[in-house]
C-alpha cells in the first residue's frame, strides 16, 4: 500500500489556495522548483494529472479537484493530531514580517519573545523597508505579516488605527518663519518628510534639508543637537524616550509651526495556509502597539534611544 506524504498534500492545497507556484513556494519557505518537484512525484505516486495543462493559470482536473477535497480533510485530522501534542509538537516555521524602519522595534520584539513561548518552533525573519514595497511583497506571497504605517487609511487590513503626529526640535533650535525651516528626516521616501513637507506647503511655507538619516537614533541626535525640527508620531516620540541634553522632551507642543496631519498604522496578514497562526500574531502586536495600550506599554517597555549625556545624568 502507498502512502502519500502530506507534505505533498499540504503544498497542493498551498498552490490551490494561493494560485500560484511562486506565492505557494513563499508561504512554505521553498523554492518554486521544490514545489514544483513535489506536485509532480504527487502525480507520480497517484498516476494522474491534478492540474489541467491545457488551462490557463491554476486549474484542476476533476480527478484533482477530488484528490484537493480529500487532501483538506487529511491535513486537517493531521492537524488536529499535532495540536494534542501542544505547541512543542509543531513544526518549525519562518513567519515573514515587514515592518517600517524602527517603528516598532522595542515592541516587535518584545512581543515575537511571547509568541515564541506559545509556538516554541516558530522563528522569524523581519525585514524593515517603506509601506509601497512591503505592501507590495505582502500581495505576492513573499511577507507573511506587515505592520505598515500610512499616509491614508489603510484597507483589507486585521487591525488599523490612527496616529498622532507632532514636531519635535532641540532646546537649542530657533526657527524663523521669514526662512526656510530646517528639516531632519529620513529622505525622499520617509513618510515623516511627507507629512512635514506637505504640512509647511500647505502654510506656504519654505523648508530646507538640513540632515539625513538612516535611523531614529541618527535623526534625534540631530535635533537634540538643534539642527533641525522633524514631524514624528507623538507615541513613538515618547515611547523611545526622545529627550534634549537637559533630558526635557523634544517634543514641541506650543510651536508656530503648522498641524501636521495624523498617520494611520496597519497590520496586515497574507492569505492562505497558516492563516490562524498569522492572525494571532497579528492580534498580540495590535495589543501592544494600539493607542489604547500605550500607558501600559510605556510602563512595560524601557526606551532603547534615549539621548542622554553624562551631563544631563549629573
Amino acid at each position: 500500500m502507498i502512502n502519500i506524504p502530506t507534505d505533498l498534500l499540504r503544498t497542493l492545497v498551498a498552490v490551490v489556495d494561493l494560485r500560484s507556484f511562486t506565492k505557494a513556494a513563499a508561504s512554505l519557505g521553498v523554492t518554486q522548483p521544490a514545489v514544483s518537484a513535489q506536485i509532480k512525484r504527487l502525480q507520480y505516486l497517484l498516476g494522474k494529472d491534478v492540474f489541467d495543462r491545457s488551462a490557463q493559470g491554476i486549474s484542476l482536473t476533476p480527478h484533482g479537484e477530488m484528490i484537493v477535497s480529500y487532501a483538506r480533510r487529511l491535513l486537517s485530522i493531521n492537524d488536529q493530531i499535532m495540536e494534542i501534542g501542544g505547541p512543542s509538537r509543531r513544526a518549525d516555521q519562518v513567519i515573514r514580517i515587514g515592518a517600517p524602519g524602527d517603528f516598532v522595534s522595542t515592541i516587535l520584539s518584545h512581543t515575537l519573545a511571547r509568541f515564541r513561548e506559545q509556538w516554541p518552533g516558530v522563528r522569524f525573519n523581519v525585514r524593515m523597508a517603506s509601506f509601497e514595497p512591503l505592501l507590495r511583497d505582502l500581495r505576492q506571497g513573499d511577507i507573511d505579516l506587515v505592520v505598515s504605517l500610512s499616509a491614508t487609511a489603510p484597507v483589507d487590513v486585521r487591525h488599523h488605527w490612527k496616529e498622532d503626529c507632532v514636531w519635535v526640535r532641540g532646546e537649542n533650535t530657533v526657527v524663523d518663519l521669514s526662512r526656510p525651516i530646517p528639516l531632519v528626516s529620513y529622505g525622499e521616501k520617509g513618510l515623516n518628510r511627507q507629512l512635514a513637507t506637505a504640512a509647511l506647503k500647505k502654510a506656504g511655507l519654505e523648508w530646507e534639508e538640513v540632515f539625513i538619516g538612516p535611523s531614529l537614533l541618527s535623526l534625534s541626535g540631530a535635533v537634540a543637537s538643534g539642527l533641525g525640527v522633524m514631524a514624528l508620531a507623538r507615541r513613538r516620540a515618547v515611547q523611545f524616550g526622545l529627550l534634549g541634553w537637559n533630558g526635557a522632551s523634544l517634543v514641541w507642543d506650543d510651536t508656530p509651526l503648522p498641524e501636521l496631519d495624523n498617520i494611520f498604522c496597519g497590520i496586515y496578514v497574507r492569505e492562505g495556509p497558516g492563516r490562524d497562526m498569522l492572525e494571532h500574531l497579528a492580534d498580540l502586536i495590535a495589543q501592544v502597539l494600539h493607542p489604547a495600550s500605550f500607558p501600559a506599554e510605556a510602563e512595560n517597555l524601557a526606551p532603547l534611544h534615549r539621548i542622554r549625556t553624562k551631563h544631563s545624568a549629573a
